[in-house]
């Protein structure tokens, strides 16, 4: 790991300074030439939520680099680069930051991307996203003074400001029409008029089958910087793209080796023995920091409204069962002794993991649960039986509950009903929930920054909805923190805090391979996106 990426990777110390002078102007770029043939792509679930701000569905983000760009793209060292900025300078001693944007760029529409567009993107992303909510806290104005210039007058310098403008964790800071971005950050916006290099052909969607995308001829990819990640020259070769939702693994299998899908982003364990047998296939792991499993309490209601029923249930999670369940017994495939920071990175730490590593004991569980007053409440267990990771994990955590005495009640849907309940903030027997299980990109998990189930804002935060006064002021001395040593020593502080409020169960780490017909070249790493890669015969 390079020095650059453990400095992001832990919380961007000194982007600022990486990036402080102007940058030089990029080279005049030119709009797509002619793309040839269709790739079609079976994505991990359906797309239930369109719009890419008011959720942190994995799909969702697919969705949204495919239909509009970003001021900045992350390249494989998760640094932060200029994307649809031209360049920037940083002034005043780090309290005036300016961007300029790069000539050429229209939405779909056809009308030209204007600063003022960028301006309100930016405040309604940042008031759905954590690191956005820091950003704008510190921020006294941001200004458009002309079509191409973005000001930020900040109250003190912000060092990622330009790693939160272009960091892929959901949400992402996605360049809508203004009229567009000016909708509520909590409802959905009705029109998909996009910036980047596809259009959205609504009128081939087909819910639950097959969602659409066609090039954009008129997007003008950036004519500098290194293909990388979301960074670089977004060049498109395909006429079309195609996502077919095949929830049935088998069938989807048997599509791949058949040529009638080109890629398959999430084969199942199960499968992929028989995929990697196949000359014609070809299976990787495209993203190095894995998924970090959780089982996510809804804070709101009883039981899981009581933090001592929540701690009493660490005592019966065995994070080696989950990660089996989704990925296979094979152990390269998968790591436990996760905490609240993914095992590898620069702020993991093993403080309070006695409470995950020490042996299982289900009969003290259930005896912890009563002496924190669980009276049988029920557990209303929300899964999505249609997306094979998390319904394995699903199946494994009521088990789990049932085994520590828990009155469940597991309700089995598709994805996008799992997406649409969780969002309900009515009790469990009102069409609410108690817990549900999801998988984030480490890259999400790595800091205080990026991480959405660490927040503890109440009614603001994520899914779940915890007041968790202490760890947003260890967050915010976080961001303080002047070096990674200092950063290292919240960290720690803020993992024996969730390990006493617990935010969510940690369920382990595992690495998801994709797979992709042997001609189609040019597969992106990080996760699925559409351009630079070709469709051979």
């Amino acid at each position: 790991m390079t020095t650059d990426r453990r400095r992001l990777l832990a919380g961007g110390a000194g982007l600022a300074l990486a990036h402080a002078a102007p940058t030089g102007l990029s080279r005049p770029a030119l709009a797509q030439a002619p793309g040839t043939g269709v790739l079609k792509f079976i994505p991990q679930a359906d797309l239930a939520v369109t719009d890419p701000i008011i959720t942190t569905a994995y799909v969702s983000r697919h969705h949204g680099y495919a239909v509009w760009d970003t001021l900045y793209g992350f390249d494989g060292d998760f640094n932060a680069q200029p994307q649809m900025a031209e360049g920037h300078s940083v002034e005043e001693d780090g309290k005036r930051v300016t961007i300029r944007l790069r000539q050429g760029l229209k939405f779909h529409d056809g009308e030209p991307v204007r600063a003022k567009d960028a301006v309100a993107s930016i405040r309604r992303w940042a008031a759905r996203d954590a690191l956005g909510q820091v950003l704008m806290a510190r921020t006294d104005a941001l200004e458009a003074p002309d079509d191409r210039t973005i000001v930020f007058r900040l109250k003190q310098p912000f060092p990622m400001l330009f790693a939160a403008l272009g960091k892929p964790s959901t949400p992402v800071c996605f360049i809508m029409p203004e009229r567009i971005a000016k909708t509520d950050p909590s409802q959905p916006i009705r029109e998909m008029i996009g910036s980047g290099p596809f259009r959205w052909k609504a009128d081939e969607r087909v819910p639950g089958s097959r969602i659409v995308y066609e090039k954009f001829a008129d997007y003008v990819p950036r004519a500098d910087g290194e293909v990388s990640w979301t960074a670089g020259p977004k060049r498109v070769h395909v006429d079309r793209v195609e996502w077919h939702v095949i929830p049935d693994a088998a069938t989807a299998s048997n599509a791949l080796t058949n040529g009638e899908i080109d890629w398959w982003e999430q084969p199942t364990a199960d499968l992929q023995p028989v995929l990697r047998r196949n000359r014609n296939i070809l299976l990787e792991v495209p993203d190095p920091t894995g998924l970090c499993g959780i089982a996510r309490f809804n804070h709101l209601h009883p039981p899981f409204n009581n933090p001592a029923i929540r701690r009493a249930l660490l005592g019966s999670v065995v994070q080696g069962d989950f990660m089996t369940a989704v990925i296979g017994t094979d152990r390269s495939l998968w790591k436990d002794g996760n905490g609240f920071f993914p095992p590898g990175t620069p702020l993991a730490s093993d403080v309070g993991m006695e409470a995950l590593t020490s042996p299982r004991d289900f009969e003290k569980v259930k005896r912890d649960l009563a002496a924190a007053g669980y009276k049988g409440e029920k557990v209303v267990l929300i899964a999505a039986s249609d997306f094979p990771s998390l319904n394995a994990m699903a199946q494994v955590g009521r088990d789990m509950l049932v085994k520590a005495g828990m009155n469940v009640e597991f309700i089995s849907t598709d994805w996008g009903s799992v997406v649409q309940r969780r969002a309900s903030k009515e009790a469990p027997a009102r069409g609410g929930w108690s817990m549900f299980f999801t998988f984030w990109a480490g890259l999400d998990m790595i800091n205080p920054g990026v991480s959405q189930s660490l927040r503890g804002t109440g009614q603001n935060a994520w899914f779940g909805w915890p007041t968790m006064p202490k760890l947003e002021e260890l967050r915010n001395a976080w961001f303080d923190a002047p070096d990674l040593e200092a950063q290292q020593k919240v960290a720690r502080e803020i993992q024996q805090v969730a390990f006493e409020e617990v935010p969510y169960l940690p369920l382990g780490q595992y690495f998801q391979a994709t797979a992709y017909r042997r001609g189609i070249t040019g597969v992106p790493k990080g996760f699925p996106m559409f351009w630079n890669l070709q469709k051979g015969t």
